[in-house]
C-alpha cells in the first residue's frame, strides 16, 4: 500500500463474488526476434590528449575555469600571477584578463579561481593566490582568498584594485596549500586547504578544528544571507563573508576527546583531515564533491566529501595506517577514500594525484558519468566510476605531460587538462584504436524493420504506447520493444521499475508536422534505440536523410534547422538529435534505464490489430513477464494533461512523473531533493514548499510555492530554454501546455493547500497536542484525524464524518461512497475478520484508481453468488 493512507471500515456480510471477462485477440503469442543487429556493447575506442587551443601555450598553467552559463570563453591561470582569457574558442584568441603580484615559490602562486553563480549580473570572481605580506600573523608568505570584480567597461578585463579580502593566512611553507575554489549546488563557496607543508604534518594542523586555516575544505557564504553567521574571530579572517548556519562544527565543545572552546572553532570548516587536497570538483549531475588528496610516502587518494567528514590525515594515508597512527586518540575513525593507489612499482602509477572532473559531456559516451583524474609525476590519466555508494576501480586512459588541473570545454563538456610541463591545455579525445562491433551505420542495417516505408517491424518487435509522453518539441512518437530471446522475461513491479534482461531493445520513432495541423506535411526526423546490456543501457539514434532510410547520428549528436509553418507565419525550429551521452543522462540507472516502460505508463489499452486490449494484460498473457500479472484494476495509471476529469494535481504529478522522475527521485543523479514519482504522496515528495539546493538568487524560492508562480523554481525551470532548463536535454521549445498546467496548479489548485501539520495546528493549536495525533479520534465518530483530514470533515464535530454504504441489488452488491476531489479511493474485501485480516483490492473495473477533479457519489459493484461471507472497506489516500 502507498504511504500515508487510512482505511474506513464498514463490515458487511454478503455472498462471495465471481468475476469474468473477455479479451480481444491481437497479440496472440510471443515470438523470438532474429533480425536485430544492435550489438550488446558498442565498439570502444582508446584515448589520447591533443592540444585544445591550437597555437597557444602558457607559462605554467595551473587552472581552467569558465563563467557559469557562458559557452565561448575560457580562463587559464598561470602560476606566476597572470589570468588569461581565451575568447572565440573555435579560433582562440589570448588576452590578459588580470595580472596579480604573487609569490610563486614551491606550490604557491596563482592557484585557484572561480566565478560567482551570479557573475553575469554582479561581475564577481574569487581568487586563491600567494603573496608576501606583513600582518599580525607574521612577515612573509600568506595564502589569500579574495573577491575581485570585472571591469564594467570591458568583460575581458579584471580589476586588481577591486580586491575584497576574505581570508589571509600566514604560511610557514610554500607547499601543501590546496587552493581550489568552487561554488557548490547550494550556492556556497568551497575552498580546499592543505596542512601547511611540514613533512608528516609536523605543524600538527591536520586534526585540529580550533587552530588555523589548514587541512580542511571550507564552506562559506559570500553573499551574507540572512540567518547565517559571522565567523569566529581569527587574525586571518575578515567579516566580508558569513558562515552557513548548518556548517558541521559550529558549537562543538569536544573534538578527538579534548575539550575545546566553541569560540575558537574554525566554523568555516566543512570537512577535515587532508594533506594537500589538490584540485576538487562538483559533479554537475549528482552534486557529489570529489577531491584528489596528495599523499606522503606511499598512498595517493580520491575522496568524496561529506559534511563533517574526517578524511584521516595524519593518522591515515589513503585507506591505510599513516605516519602518526599511534598518536590517534581512542575511538578515532575516518572516512576511507573511494580510490587510492600506491607509489612506485612496475606500473609507475605515480605519487602526486591531481583531482579531476566527472565527465558529463556529449562526445565521449564511453566516459559519461566517469570521474577522470590524473597524476602529476607519472602523467597518467585515469577514470573511475562512483555511484554514491560503490566504486568501479580506476583504469588508465592515456598520459599527459604534468597534469595539474582539469576543466571542461563550456561548448560541449569536453575534458581539458592543464599540463604544467609543456604549457599546453590538452583535450581528451578518442584515438583511432577501435575494439568491438561497430553500430549499424543505417537504420536498414539495424534489422528492426521489414519495411522502412511503412515502419513495419520484424517479428518479435512489439508496438506499445504510453499514457503521458515525454516532451519532445511537438514531435509525434511511435514505440516498439523487443526481448529477442523468448527464454528471457521481464520482472513486473506494480509501482517501481521493471527489471529487464540483457538484450532488451526499445525503439522510438519521431515525426514532426512542418505545417501545424497538416498531417500531409509530416516529416520523419529520427528513430532512436536503447539497448540493455550488462553495464546498464546505451543509446543510438538514426536521422532520416531520405524517405527510405536513416543514417547513424555522430556520437556527439547534431542539430538541424527546420522551417515550420504556423498558419500565416514561418518560424525556424532547431531539432536536436541527442548525443549518446545525452541518452544516458535521461535513461538513468535509478529509472531502470527504460523511460516510460513501467506500470503507470503502460497501464492503458492498445490495439494490436484485433481490437483494444489492456497492454499489461496482453504482455502477461503471452509470457513477457516472469510471472502472471493479476489484480490489474488496482494498478495506477498516469493521467494525460488534457484529461480534465482527473484532478489538476494528479495531472501535474503525472507530467512530472513522465518528464522528471528519471532524475528526481531518491538515489537519482541530481542534487535536487524532490521526488517526481507518481507513487510518492504529495506530502512526502518535497514538492510543495520543498527546499532547494540553489535558490537562484531568490531566498523565498522553493520547488513549488502555493499561490506564487514567481517563487516556484520548478515552474521557472520548465519555463526557460538554455542553461538551467528542464528537462535539461533534447528540447529547444517550451512546452506551453505544461507551463500553463503547472501555473494553474500553483495559482488555483494549491491556493488553499493545507498540509497535515497545518491542519493539526488549525484544529488543535499545535501538531503535538494530545488530540492532534494522526490516529486520534477526538469526536469519537469512528474516523481518526488522518481520515478527517483526507475527507475534509471536522475532527471536532461528531456528526461530520465521511461514510460508506452497501446494498444488495439482485445478484450484485453496490458499495457507495462520496468520492472527494483530488483523493483516491479503493474498495477492499476480506472473507474473514479474524486476525490477521487479509484485505484485498476488489478486482472490478469501477475500482480502478481514479483521482477525480470533482466530488461525486461513486458506486463500485460486486457480483454475488451462494458462497461464504464477504466483508468490505474503503481505503482513502492522498495522491
Amino acid at each position: 500500500m502507498r504511504a500515508f493512507h487510512v482505511s474506513w471500515l464498514m463490515v458487511l456480510c454478503v455472498l462471495s463474488v465471481s468475476v469474468t471477462g473477455s479479451r480481444a485477440a491481437g497479440l496472440e503469442q510471443r515470438v523470438a526476434n532474429t533480425t536485430l543487429q544492435m550489438p550488446q556493447n558498442p565498439a570502444e575506442f582508446g584515448y589520447t590528449v591533443t592540444n585544445a587551443l591550437a597555437g597557444l601555450t602558457f607559462s605554467q598553467p595551473v587552472g581552467i575555469v569558465s563563467p557559469p552559463g557562458e559557452t565561448n570563453r575560457l580562463f587559464i591561470l598561470e602560476k606566476g600571477g597572470v589570468v588569461v582569457v581565451i575568447t572565440n574558442l573555435a579560433s582562440p584568441t589570448r588576452t590578459v584578463f588580470m595580472n596579480l603580484t604573487v609569490n610563486p615559490t614551491s606550490e604557491s602562486g596563482l592557484i585557484g579561481m572561480v566565478f560567482h553563480p551570479g557573475y553575469a549580473t554582479n561581475g564577481y570572481f574569487y581568487i586563491f593566490y600567494s603573496q608576501n605580506m606583513n600582518t599580525s600573523q607574521g612577515n612573509g608568505l600568506h595564502q589569500r582568498i579574495s573577491r575581485f570584480s570585472v571591469s564594467p567597461a570591458n568583460p575581458n578585463q579584471g580589476m586588481p584594485a577591486s580586491e575584497l579580502p576574505l581570508i589571509r593566512q600566514y604560511d610557514t611553507a610554500g607547499n601543501h596549500n590546496g587552493g581550489d575554489l568552487h561554488f557548490g549546488p547550494d550556492g556556497y563557496l568551497y575552498i580546499s586547504l592543505g596542512d601547511g607543508g611540514a613533512q608528516y604534518d609536523g605543524s600538527r594542523n591536520s586534526q585540529r578544528i580550533d587552530k588555523d586555516y589548514f587541512s580542511a575544505i571550507l564552506r562559506i557564504d559570500v553573499d551574507k544571507l540572512p540567518g547565517n553567521l559571522l565567523p569566529n574571530p581569527h587574525p586571518a579572517n575578515t567579516t566580508n563573508y558569513f558562515v552557513p548556519a548548518d556548517n558541521p562544527f559550529i558549537g562543538r565543545t569536544n573534538f578527538a576527546g579534548v575539550t575545546i572552546n566553541p569560540g575558537n572553532i574554525r566554523t568555516e570548516f566543512y570537512a577535515i583531515g587532508f594533506r594537500n587536497p589538490w584540485r576538487m570538483s562538483f559533479d554537475s549531475a549528482t552534486g557529489l564533491l570529489y577531491v584528489g588528496d596528495v599523499g606522503q610516502d606511499t598512498w595517493e587518494e580520491v575522496d568524496v566529501i561529506v559534511k563533517g567528514g574526517n578524511y584521516g590525515w595524519v593518522y591515515r594515508e589513503g585507506a591505510h595506517p599513516g605516519y602518526r597512527t599511534n598518536e590517534a586518540p581512542a575511538g578515532f575513525s575516518s572516512i576511507d577514500p573511494i580510490q587510492d593507489y600506491r607509489h612506485g612499482g612496475a606500473t609507475n602509477q605515480g605519487n602526486s594525484v591531481t583531482g579531476g572532473v566527472v565527465y558529463r559531456g556529449q562526445r565521449l559516451s564511453q566516459l559519461y558519468g566517469w570521474y577522470v583524474f590524473g597524476d602529476y609525476t607519472s602523467g597518467n590519466i585515469w577514470a573511475l566510476r562512483h555511484d554514491g555508494v560503490t566504486t568501479i576501480p580506476f583504469r588508465r586512459l592515456t598520459g599527459a605531460s604534468g597534469p595539474v588541473a582539469f576543466g571542461t570545454d563550456p561548448r560541449n563538456g569536453d575534458i581539458l587538462i592543464a599540463q604544467i610541463n609543456n604549457g599546453v591545455i590538452g583535450r581528451l579525445n578518442y584515438n583511432t584504436t577501435q575494439t568491438g562491433v561497430a553500430l549499424p551505420s543505417t537504420l536498414a542495417a539495424t534489422g528492426a524493420f521489414s519495411d522502412l516505408g511503412t515502419l513495419t517491424p520484424h517479428a518479435g518487435i512489439v508496438p506499445y504506447d504510453i499514457n503521458v509522453p515525454f516532451w519532445s518539441d511537438n514531435a509525434q512518437k511511435t514505440r516498439w520493444f523487443s526481448v529477442p530471446n523468448t527464454n528471457l522475461t521481464i520482472s513486473f513491479n506494480a509501482t517501481g521499475n521493471w527489471s529487464f534482461p540483457t538484450g532488451t531493445v526499445w525503439i522510438k520513432h519521431f515525426d514532426l508536422q512542418l505545417t501545424n495541423g497538416s498531417p500531409a506535411s509530416t516529416r520523419r526526423l529520427e528513430t532512436r534505440f536503447i539497448v540493455r546490456n550488462g553495464n546498464g543501457v546505451y543509446g543510438a539514434t538514426y536521422r532520416w536523410d531520405s524517405t527510405t532510410n536513416a543514417t547513424l547520428v555522430p556520437e556527439g549528436g547534431m542539430d538541424e534547422t527546420l522551417a515550420i509553418y504556423d498558419g500565416a507565419t514561418i518560424r525556424t525550429q532547431v531539432w536536436h538529435f541527442p548525443s549518446r551521452s545525452e541518452c544516458l543522462a535521461c535513461h538513468t540507472t535509478v529509472s531502470g534505464g527504460a523511460l516510460g516502460f513501467n506500470t503507470p505508463q503502460l497501464n492503458k489499452d492498445f490495439d494490436y490489430g484485433s481490437g483494444a486490449e489492456a497492454q499489461i494484460a496482453a504482455l502477461s498473457r503471452v509470457g513477457y513477464f516472469s510471472g502472471s500479472v493479476t489484480n490489474l484494476t488496482a494498478l495506477y495509471a498516469l493521467a494525460h494533461p488534457t484529461d480534465t476529469a482527473v484532478s489538476l494535481e494528479y495531472r501535474v504529478r503525472s507530467y512530472l512523473a513522465a518528464n522528471c522522475a528519471q532524475c528526481h527521485q531518491p538515489g537519482g543523479p541530481t542534487v535536487a531533493a524532490w521526488d517526481a514519482r507518481i507513487q510518492t504522496p504529495l506530502s512526502q515528495a518535497s514538492i510543495v514548499n520543498g527546499p532547494l539546493n540553489s535558490d537562484g538568487g531568490d531566498p523565498n524560492a522553493r520547488v513549488i510555492v502555493p499561490g506564487l508562480p514567481s517563487n516556484s523554481m520548478l515552474l521557472n525551470r520548465i519555463s526557460k530554454r538554455g542553461p538551467g532548463q528542464m528537462p535539461p536535454v533534447a528540447s529547444n521549445l517550451l512546452d506551453t501546455n505544461a507551463i500553463a498546467l503547472v501555473t494553474a496548479w500553483i495559482t488555483n489548485g494549491l491556493a488553499n493547500y493545507q498540509s497535515f501539520p497545518a491542519w493539526q495546528t488549525t484544529h488543535f493549536g499545535s501538531t503535538n497536542a494530545p488530540n492532534a495525533a494522526p490516529n486520534a479520534d477526538p469526536d469519537t465518530d469512528g474516523a481518526n484525524n488522518t481520515l478527517e483530514y483526507l475527507t475534509g470533515t471536522n475532527p471536532l464535530q461528531g456528526g461530520d464524518a465521511w461514510d460508506i454504504a452497501a446494498r444488495r441489488s439482485g445478484n450484485t452488491i453496490e458499495i457507495t461512497f462520496d468520492q472527494i476531489a483530488n483523493r483516491g479511493f479503493e474498495v477492499q474485501w476480506a472473507d474473514v475478520l479474524s486476525s490477521p485480516i487479509l484485505w484485498r483490492t476488489l478486482d472490478v473495473p469501477a475500482n480502478r484508481p481514479f483521482i477525480s477533479a470533482t466530488n461525486f457519489t461513486a458506486t463500485v459493484t460486486d457480483t454475488s453468488t451462494n458462497s461464504p461471507a464477504k466483508y468490505y472497506r474503503v481505503r482513502v489516500f492522498e495522491p
